[in-house]
Parts: C-alpha cells; structure tokens; sequence
C-alpha cells in the first residue's frame, strides 16, 4: 500500500502538505496540487487507508501466514481454495486487504528475517509493516511460530489449529463430530467392517476426524481396528492407495470414511480398479463437500463443511480483535452429513 509519506516524498512537499490536498484543497497552490493529485492517481494512492495507517499507525492490510513452498501440496487443496474467497470477500467487504506472506523455504533461504524459523524476527517484520491483522494457516510444522504470533499481542486468528493468546483466537469445524456421523451413516446401512482413511499423523483436523471415526465405532457397538486405519494427506493419490491397501486385506472392509473429498474420490477409483462396485461392494464416505463430490460418478456422500462461513468467521473474529482488543471465544462451526450414491440407499 502506498502510503502519503512516501506521496509526499516523491514530490518534494510535506506530509501534512499531502492531507491538506485532499482534505483542505483549497489550502494548497494549484501546481502543488496538480502534481501531488497526478502522482496519487499514477500510484493508486487511496488516502483514507494512508490516513489510517499514519494516526493509528495501522494500514488496512491483513497478513496470511502460509507455507506456500511448491514442494507442500496443501495451497492446491479446493477446501481452502474456497475458504480463502469467503475470506477475503468478509474482509473486503469491511474495507481490508489480505495480503500473502512467503514463508516458503525458498524465501527463508533468500531473505533473512521473514522467516518461520525465526518467529520472532517474522513478529517484527509484520509490526514493522503495521499490518493490522494476522491469519495463520497451519502447514504442519509452524507450532512455535503461531505461539511467537499468538503472544505477541498482534491480532492473529488461526485456522484449524487452536492458539490462545491476548488477541488470538481460532475457528475449526466440529471434525469429531463431522466423522462420528459418517461412521453412523455407515452403520445406520448395515455395515460392520468399516475402515477410515485418515490425514496427516500431525494435522489437528485429521487427528480429530480420526477420533471422531473412533467414537462412531464405540457408539454402534462395532470393533476398532487398526488394520483398518490407513494414513494419507488428504490427496487423491494417497487415497488411492491407501484403499489398496485395505481391499488387500484377508478380511477387506465393506465401507469406508474418508477423511477428505480427495482421498474419497480415490478410494472410489482403486475400488474401480480392483473390479469392485460402488456402493454395492464398497460403500464411501467423504469429508469437506468440495465440489468434485457433486461430480463424481457414484456422487459422493460426504460430510460438509461451511466453507464460506469458515472464512467470515475468521474475519469476524480477527475484525473484533482489531476493534476492541479483545480476543473473542474460538468459533467451532458445524458440518452437516449430505447424503448422495455412493452409499446406496
């Protein structure tokens, strides 16, 4: 953002000499005027965001804290994709731009002091720039940075992992909950054997989906076990091979939740391949409602998430912080079962 000192600067005039252009115009010459008005245009110059940013020495942007190295999958994902629109349009809508952070290895290794690494520097940085906000999203391995951020009195929401702090809060979905009623759909149809392809060992949401799988076990009186929980990343291949895996077991499962749409939708693809029908031999359960889930052929039940509603609420709540300095409650949204063919009846 373009700011009036550096407005001023560039036409040799004062920063006062700036406000009273476009708040007092008739106080300054016309040829001043002139050229501080043209280097504004030139320059998208918007002076109620400079004049916020000089008196409470804020600016109007939002800084998203996200590991967008090409080497981490997670950026693709049509879950956050999705939750990043309802993201920025909540924070448009009340006058804030989001604005990306690279915190990819490639730039800790090119610029010293913005890095996750080195969360203290990161924390000064972001004053520095008078960012007004934080979002942080987690990319598996940025535990002590989101503390440095959460204590560091900056306004910081995080999304899907919780943090506490004296202005930092965070939103999630009922995962627990969200998995427990795919496991009861499933029993609900009459299976027994029903197996889960889970997240991330260290991803908070999988973790929780995995528990939820685990007390929708207990609640239909059904056995857990282990050889029916197979590891992925929430992707498309992992979900593949994973359910492989389980369909190569001596005593295969006749249905399974999947904790993403992804790994859904290549659950169904292994079951095509080994010569399995959906959902007379198989039956599958997904996670998030992205819009592949619609698409797919059987379409596929899954348990949704409020995508846009996860955004606004974040906004919601980073908007409050910033208004009041007070950190709200973490928001826990529901999710909802939306029932399609890939279950059967």
């Amino acid at each position: 953002m373009v700011t009036a000192r550096e407005i001023a600067e560039l036409c040799g005039v004062s920063v006062a000499t700036v406000s009273r252009v476009f708040n007092q115009p008739a106080s300054v010459s016309g040829p001043t005027r002139e050229r501080v008005e043209r280097v504004a245009r030139e320059l998208d110059f918007s002076p109620n965001e400079s004049a916020r940013a000089l008196s409470r020495k804020q600016s109007a942007m939002i800084g998203l804290v996200w590991d967008t190295d090409h080497r981490r999958p997670g950026w693709r994902h049509p879950f956050l994709q999705d939750l990043l629109l309802g993201l920025k349009s909540a924070l448009s809508s009340h006058g804030y731009h989001l604005l990306l952070l690279a915190t990819s290895d490639d730039a800790r290794s090119r610029t010293p002091g913005v890095s996750l690494a080195d969360p203290v520097g990161y924390v000064s940085m972001t004053r520095r720039h008078h960012l007004a906000g934080l979002v942080l999203i987690d990319s598996g391995s940025d535990a002590e940075a989101f503390t440095a951020f959460a204590r560091s009195g900056l306004p910081c929401v995080a999304l899907d992992v919780a943090i506490s702090g004296p202005k930092a809060t965070y939103v999630t979905s009922d995962n627990v909950r969200g998995a427990a009623d795919a496991v009861a759909h499933l029993a609900g149809l009459g299976h027994r054997r029903i197996a889960t392809l889970t997240g991330p060992r260290d991803n908070t949401p999988a973790a929780e989906r995995t528990r939820g799988y685990r007390d929708g076990l207990a609640a239909a009186g059904l056995e857990a076990r282990d050889d029916y929980v197979v590891s992925g990343d929430f992707y498309r291949e992992s979900g593949f091979v994973g359910m492989r895996r389980l369909l190569a077991r001596k005593e295969p499962p006749t249905a399974v939740f999947a904790a993403s749409d992804e790994m859904a939708v290549g659950a169904l693809l292994a079951a095509r391949a080994t010569g399995l029908r959906v959902p007379d031999d198989l039956a599958v359960v997904g996670f998030d409602d992205i819009e592949v889930a619609s698409l797919v052929d059987p379409a596929l039940t899954t348990i949704a998430q409020d995508k846009p509603g996860f955004g606004t609420a974040a906004a919601e709540a980073l908007l409050k912080m910033i208004e009041t300095d007070a950190a709200p409650e973490p928001v826990l949204l529901p999710t909802r079962l939306v029932v399609r063919d890939s279950c059967g009846a």
